[in-house]
């Protein structure tokens, strides 16, 4: 009788520890666990473009981000013959309308909007001036001053025209030129983001050249660390890092496309009233902000405007936070930074805080 009741409690007892057993493996399989983080790049924009996931994903995620990046080269570079920019440029003085797609036309209404808020220092039809001095191509030059006073005449923002009815634009003079360079890049930063939010993808990291976006938090659930680019090194040297929760960063400045003639550098960003590269008082300005979009274009704004001019622009956006960093390595900050969410830490001695 002993022997029977040992056998009947042991079988019980055998039935519970199974039962619990793959009750807690069940439980152990459907705890979602943090995926190691992926990145992937490719040459696209001009530039390195590179992704990196943190989140469970699939090669597919890759390849939507990446598609949708090559579809917004394929409308609004002007290195691509048959883009939309292409073809507006073309037709310019012709009197014939480009009918344009949502995203080029939605790109150029945020450009012209910029241009009108920083007076005409971030400007889309600087195009015949790039192209004249060519920075960062095998034809880079310094233009002459006559010439650079004739293609002058051809940058004024305030001559496009935009049939809102059926969406196309019309560049009115022969001569004249869009170049999206400034601001598309920040643009498709905001479409990868989406594309990847679509798919379920909760956290990562878009770094178009620079143009950095975090996507949701990160897994362990700290703030992100971006660099600040030193403008006077190779790109992906940090003079600071940037602690911060889901935003965007911009750096526009004199590091990333120059030539240097008789030891003077000619930077890419061009003063739309000398024809000249800028000169400021700033050797860059990087702007933090939810919407690459908007740093972006903003970014080369401020630094075209001065310490002054530029960091009033910069507060009018609300939300909007920005590093200047001056001739003198200092750095001053948007008043926003001192005391919020976002904190600097320098890495750099060789740079102060103003």
């Amino acid at each position: 009788m002993k022997n029977r009741v040992s056998i009947i409690i042991s079988l019980i007892i055998s039935f519970f520890v199974i039962f619990f057993s793959i009750s807690c493996t069940r439980q152990a399989e459907s705890t979602p666990t943090s995926a190691a983080p992926e990145s992937e790049s490719e040459l696209l924009l001009g530039t390195s473009c590179r992704i990196t996931i943190y989140s469970d994903h699939e090669e597919a995620d890759f390849t939507a981000a990446f598609d949708r990046i090559r579809e917004i080269e394929q409308l609004m570079s002007r290195s691509i013959a048959d883009s939309e920019i292409s073809l507006i440029n073309e037709r310019a003085g012709s009197g014939i309308y480009t009918k344009l797609s949502e995203d080029t036309l939605q790109v150029l209404k945020e450009a012209l909007l910029i241009a009108e808020v920083s007076d005409g220092a971030f400007d889309p039809t600087i195009g015949p001036l790039v192209s004249a001095w060519g920075i960062g191509s095998d034809d880079a030059r310094i233009p002459g001053a006559q010439e650079i006073t004739d293609l002058l005449a051809y940058v004024d923002y305030r001559e496009v025209e935009i049939d809102e009815a059926s969406g196309s634009v019309l560049l009115p003079r022969a001569g004249m030129a869009l170049d999206l360079g400034a601001i598309a890049k920040g643009y498709a930063a905001d479409a990868v983001r989406e594309v990847l939010l679509d798919r379920g993808i909760g956290t990562a990291i878009v770094n178009l050249g620079g143009n950095v976006l975090t996507v949701g938090t990160k897994p362990d659930g700290s703030r992100w660390k971006i660099g600040i680019q030193d403008p006077l090194s190779d790109r992906g040297e940090y003079l600071a890092i940037a602690a911060m929760t889901e935003h965007a960063v911009v750096t526009s400045g004199v590091y990333e496309r120059y030539f240097i003639v008789d030891d003077v550098r000619y930077h890419h960003i061009l003063d739309t009233s000398t024809g000249y590269p800028v000169e400021s008082g700033l050797l860059g300005v990087s702007i933090i902000t939810e919407d690459s979009f908007l740093a972006d274009a903003l970014s080369t704004a401020a630094f075209s405007l001065g310490i002054e001019r530029g960091m009033e622009l910069v507060d009018s956006y609300e939300g909007t936070e920005a590093v200047f960093v001056t001739t003198d390595k200092e750095l001053l900050m948007s008043a926003g930074m001192t005391g919020g969410d976002i904190t600097l830490t320098l890495q750099d001695d060789s740079y102060t805080f103003r």
